[in-house]
């Protein structure tokens, strides 16, 4: 005599399969919500692209993508969704691949004695805010090169009192309100330069180190807010013209880009330009400069200090300023006699 028994729910044939029961479904979907901000950007930074609004603001944060890429995957594991483990482990990797630390931890020295060392410094300080702490740096580091962005009046008045001509006899300063004025203090003598066309001042000269013309540009383009993007791609584009017509030549490039190494548009004037990242190549290429209050691998390196090949790198230093939401960036550069 046949004694088994069928366990179906009532209502439900022998042998169908079960349906995911309501946990599951939430699950999954919370999974596929969590997925799509890191897709959009995992996608952007394979394709080389900035993409449209949200991709630039995304892409200023991509190592912080990897949190909700884990738990979109933990979910879909909890939901039993095969479709969603397998899309959160690819956007994980990709993430991954592109946050992981690509540090060399070494510099490359270029051909030729050096024929001078230099140190750079420099501070986005939030409307001027951060002044006295700029001064206090400058006392106390000594830089050659000093790139000032967002130099309100009271900043500008600050730097031509308290600054000694002794010290900085040669300087370029911008003067503007709130975010618009920008400086240049230098230990060398500086001639003329156009500088670049924007929103927020941009200051050029050209320096004379060891005898040898050095550009040296600074760089402030806007920041890629939703209503702001198309501005924000055209002055990096100015940027990357620059640096594409400086090719070459012994060059820096600094300052508050409102870029990271994940957005397109930066990695093009690295290209155009022949240039390098000053903390890329002493493997310090995550640390973030912005916002002050995170360290790493949160937040997001977007003030630079760009050198052409005539430069190696020895150091890299990120200081943290009162009354600022930015890090201050020194490097210690030496420039080499290429020819």
């Amino acid at each position: 005599m046949n004694s088994a028994i069928s366990t179906a729910a009532p209502g439900t044939p022998a042998g169908a399969p079960s349906r995911p029961s309501g946990g599951r479904r939430a699950a999954a979907w919370l999974a596929g919500l969590l997925l799509l901000a890191p897709s959009v950007a995992a996608a952007c930074r394979v394709a080389d692209s900035d993409g449209i609004t949200p991709a630039p603001q995304l892409l200023a944060f991509l190592p912080w993508l990897l949190l909700p890429a884990g738990a979109g995957l933990l979910l879909a594991l909890l939901g039993r969704w095969r479709t969603g483990m397998i899309w959160a482990a690819a956007v994980l990797a990709v993430t991954g691949w592109f946050v992981r630390p690509y540090d060399t931890g070494l510099t490359d020295v270029p051909p030729g004695q050096v024929v001078a060392r230099i140190d750079v410094l420099t501070s986005n300080l939030e409307f001027g805010q951060a002044t006295e702490g700029l001064l206090a740096t400058i006392r106390r580091e000594q830089p050659d090169l000093v790139f000032v962005q967002e130099c309100a009046r009271t900043c500008s008045d600050a730097l031509a009192a308290k600054v000694s001509r002794t010290d900085y006899p040669y300087r370029n300063v911008v003067l503007g309100d709130w975010a618009s004025g920008s400086a240049i203090l230098s230990k060398y003598p500086l001639r003329p330069a156009p500088g670049i066309k924007s929103t927020l001042a941009m200051p050029g000269s050209v320096a004379v180190v060891g005898g040898r013309p050095v550009n040296v540009q600074l760089a402030h383009p806007l920041p890629p807010i939703p209503s702001g993007v198309t501005d924000w791609r055209r002055e990096l584009g100015r940027v990357r013209a620059y640096a594409a017509g400086v090719k070459g030549e012994p060059t820096l490039v600094a300052g508050d880009f409102n870029a990271t190494q994940d957005h397109a548009a930066f990695r093009r004037i690295l290209r155009s330009g022949h240039l390098r990242d000053s903390a890329t190549l002493v493997g310090a290429a995550r640390t973030p400069s912005w916002p002050a209050a995170v360290r790493r691998p949160l937040g997001a390196q977007i003030d630079h200090v760009l050198v052409s090949e005539q430069f190696s790198v020895r150091k890299a230093r990120f200081l943290d300023l009162a009354d600022t939401d930015h890090r201050a960036l020194l490097v210690r550069l030496e420039l080499h006699d290429v020819r």
